[in-house]
C-alpha cells in the first residue's frame, strides 16, 4: 500500500523558513518523481516543485531561490525547504508520487501525471 504523509507545516511570520518533510512508502524512490502542490484558501490546486528520480529538480517562477526539494532515498523521504516565506505561500501543501519524471509546465508538476497525493500539511504565513 503507498502512503505519502507530510509533515513540517505549521505558522510562520513573513520571512521566515519552514521544512516540509514527506515520508514515503510502498513506492522505490529511485524510480518515482515526488512533486509538492499546494492550495491557498478559495484557490485551486498549484504544482509548485518536482523531485525528479534522477535528482533533478523544478520550481514554479514564484518560488525559486526561495524553495529547494531535496530527497534522501536511503530514508524514503522527500523535503521541501521553504526560506523567504511570504503570505501569499499560506497554503495546504501535498507531495505526490509521479513514477519516472516530473511531468512540468513550466516547472509546475502536473495533477494529470500524479499517482499518489499526500493529505497535505498547512502552512500559515502571516504576522
Amino acid at each position: 500500500q503507498v502512503q505519502l504523509v507530510e509533515s513540517g507545516g505549521g505558522l510562520v511570520q513573513p520571512g521566515g523558513s519552514l521544512r516540509l518533510s514527506c515520508a514515503t512508502s510502498g513506492i522505490a524512490l529511485d524510480v518515482n518523481s515526488i512533486a509538492w502542490f499546494r492550495q491557498a484558501p478559495g484557490q485551486g490546486r498549484e504544482g509548485v516543485s518536482c523531485s525528479n528520480y534522477d535528482g533533478k529538480e523544478f520550481y514554479i517562477n514564484s518560488v525559486k531561490g526561495r524553495f529547494t526539494v531535496s530527497r534522501d532515498n536511503a530514508k524514503n523521504m522527500v523535503y521541501l525547504q521553504m526560506n523567504h516565506l511570504t503570505p501569499e505561500d499560506t497554503a495546504v501543501y501535498y507531495c505526490a508520487s509521479d513514477l519516472w519524471s516530473c511531468t512540468t509546465v513550466d516547472g509546475s508538476p502536473q495533477e494529470s501525471s500524479i499517482d499518489h497525493w499526500g493529505k497535505g500539511t498547512l502552512v500559515t504565513v502571516s504576522s
